[in-house]
């Protein structure tokens, strides 16, 4: 192991529970160990992967939260007590491991709560609403400290909570922790005074306009989450070990507005001043350890910080508060492992969380261990599988309830949390598979080919592996993703999959009865009615080192067009987008942590966006365009971008022997691309 990382695997104590290693595995949706969105049980698929956590070296172990009121069927978490039985009989075998684990348990999520079109629909039919009641009570559900919006829609606004419900939960609390401190789970964590949840609800100014003795004064505002670890404390003894997910400052201008890093703006949440006293207060209250970040739903990216965020990016201010406090302090979001051994090493901070690289590798504390960190398969930081809850104009939580009721799952890893659906099955009957194309989806099949017992061959046609995802991955943010791509070429060349490059396959034909799979991505979208059109340079061409003038103008503001005007933006260029649709990154599967960062930053850089405009005409110098109004406007620029989409470009081929993956067979993202390729693969 690098000497660099040794801080990282020295023990540490929350109250008297010592914890073996500073590594934090913190809750993600998803991972729950009682159920996620559906009636509670003991689940074996989020106890597979806490598991398999702990295994791999954490030294502290969350599961997802969970709802103490499940919104679901509104049941009682602590009157289920055959899940607790299931659970304590698993304990045994996760202690095994040397981890401890933290039960993370919530109130709820308030005006946070993800409504989606199909709830809208639920809210705003009376009818509809009291038959829904039994299965999901969106008036409960949502019920916040005081009247306010709904983070994601207009039409399912929350009430203010009764002292009766406020009652009710601090006592499922204590129930619940103490069921499952009989079930052997060592702490658990409270969820919380953080991201603008239903107990932070309660504590910032901007929600909270009670005037009961939960609302208007600090210590009025922080008196639900006191009152809930108080009364653990009574149930379960003092020494028992409680945690608090706490965001240090709400990062936050307003409802549905963020403040983004290095931002000059008025805080409207809470501040720092008030989070140096928050967290002397809550600890005097009894909590034993602050499990920090930033932000709130209204500033998602702080707490799901997307690729457009920098490393470490609650750093500075989580090592601030731990000054106020004799509690230890655990800092998540974007953390870099040798950035947080040194500031463990320094005594600035006391241990380090991370979560989504769990979901893309869930050995990769191992592999850090072994000296293997180039086979670490990195997380994106895309949310495309683990969270793509994704919202824009007019549109509540655009995901598919599929996705909505399976979080956690990995789009650069098919297997996680889905192992009975993908996992490498060996052949009985090994194969020469051919595959034509080298890129994401040409190399994942291979892999699981070959991990199979199947011997692939891949054909590219050009000098290098990758494909689009090269320009994909080229801006200078990018990182993550270029690390990606070098994974996959190792994973080639570990597994000593036979590669031929600069090897065009123009037909199908030549490989006449053999297992043939089909990867040859896409194609640009020419926009080929409009003049000039010959003028415009296309996206891929200008990622690959196309050269453009000063004031460029971007064709297509769905993502990709977007993250092409922001790196033009940080290269020092001036940007204009020009959008058909009404919104910015106006498309599913994108997280709104990830779209809103963008739509934000655009906004706070007056880059100029035009939506509802149309291209009419590509010009020297300047560009024609048809607003909303219906009339034309001249834009004056030196480079016009074309991000207009793309089209699958299949190689003709057809049999039973023949799979097409990846974007020739429809166009999507990387998630659809590799958990295709994965699944092609293991049909074979």
């Amino acid at each position: 192991m690098d000497k660099e990382l040794q801080a990282l695997f020295t023990p540490w104590k929350i109250r008297n529970c010592e914890i073996k290693n500073r590594i934090v595995l913190t809750s993600m949706g998803g991972t729950d160990l009682f159920g996620w969105m559906e009636k509670n049980h003991f689940d074996e698929v989020g106890a597979r992967f806490i598991l398999e956590v702990a295994k791999n070296n954490a030294g502290l172990v969350l599961p997802g939260c969970q709802p103490v009121y499940n919104p679901m069927f509104g049941q009682w978490l602590h009157k289920n007590k055959k899940m607790f039985q299931d659970l304590a009989k698993w304990m045994p075998e996760f202690h095994k491991t040397g981890a401890k684990l933290f039960v993370q348990l919530t109130a709820g999520f308030g005006r946070s709560f993800t409504v989606s079109e199909m709830m809208e629909k639920i809210y705003t039919n009376p009818v509809v609403r009291k038959a829904a009641k039994p299965v999901m009570d969106l008036e409960r559900i949502c019920a916040s400290a005081s009247p306010s919006p709904n983070r994601w829609s207009d039409k399912v606004p929350s009430r203010e909570m009764t002292k009766e419900e406020i009652q009710e939960i601090i006592d499922s609390f204590a129930q619940s922790a103490l069921l499952c401190k009989q079930a052997g789970v060592d702490g658990v964590e409270i969820h919380a005074v953080h991201e603008g949840y239903l107990l932070d609800q309660f504590t910032l100014k901007y929600v909270n306009q009670r005037t009961d003795e939960y609302g208007g004064s600090f210590e009025n505002r922080y008196r639900f989450a006191a009152e809930i670890v108080r009364a653990i404390k009574d149930l379960c003894g003092e020494d028992y070990p409680v945690s608090l997910r706490y965001s240090v400052v709400s990062k936050t201008k307003g409802f549905r507005q963020g403040a983004l890093p290095g931002e000059d703006y008025v805080e409207v949440g809470r501040d720092m001043e008030e989070s140096e006293r928050a967290a002397k207060f809550l600890q005097d209250a009894g909590y034993d350890m602050l499990n920090c970040d930033n932000g709130t739903y209204d500033a998602w990216y702080w707490a799901h910080p997307p690729i457009y965020m920098p490393e470490n990016c609650n750093l500075e201010d989580v090592e601030h508060i731990r000054q106020f406090v004799d509690i230890p302090v655990v800092c998540a979001g974007r953390m870099d492992p040798y950035v947080a051994a040194h500031e463990i090493e320094a005594g600035k901070l006391d241990a380090a969380g991370f979560a989504r690289q769990f979901l893309a590798d869930t050995e990769w504390v191992t592999k850090l261990i072994n000296d293997d960190a180039a086979d670490i398969r990195p997380c994106i930081l895309c949310h495309n599988g683990c969270f793509n809850m994704c919202h824009y104009k007019g549109v509540p939580n655009d995901q598919d309830l599929s996705d909505s009721l399976n979080l956690a799952r990995c789009a650069v890893n098919a297997e996680t949390m889905q192992w009975k659906k993908h996992y490498i099955k060996k052949t009985n009957k090994p194969k020469t598979v051919i595959i034509i194309g080298g890129g994401i989806g040409g190399m994942e099949a291979a892999r699981v080919l070959k991990l199979r017992g199947h011997n692939p061959v891949i054909y590219e046609k050009s000098d290098h592996l990758g494909g689009t995802f090269v320009p994909a991955s080229a801006e200078s943010y990018k990182g993550k993703l270029r690390a990606l791509l070098q994974w996959y070429i190792r994973q080639m060349e570990k597994l000593e999959i036979e590669i031929h490059l600069n090897t065009e396959i123009k037909s199908a034909a030549e490989f006449a009865g053999k297992e043939l799979i089909i990867a040859t991505g896409s194609a640009p979208r020419i926009l080929r009615r409009v003049p000039g059109n010959e003028k415009m340079i296309e996206a891929c061409d200008y990622l690959n080192g196309a050269e453009v003038g000063q004031r460029v103008a971007v064709i297509g503001g769905g993502l990709t067009g977007c993250e092409i005007a922001y790196e033009l933006a940080l290269l020092g260029k001036e940007p204009i987008i020009v959008e058909m649709k009404d919104d910015l990154v106006s498309q599913k599967g994108v997280c709104l942590a990830n779209s809103s960062y963008l739509r934000e930053w655009f906004e706070l850089h007056g880059t100029p966006v035009y939506l509802e405009t149309t291209l009419k005409e590509v010009k020297d110098g300047a560009i024609i365009c048809t607003g909303k109004d219906k009339q034309d406007i001249e834009i004056p620029c030196d480079s016009v971008i074309s991000s207009a989409g793309y089209l699958p470009a299949p190689l003709a081929a057809s049999g039973k022997n023949v799979h097409f993956v990846g974007d020739c067979k429809q166009v999507g993202n990387l998630r659809s691309v590799i958990w295709g390729a994965y699944e092609a693969a293991m049909e074979i």
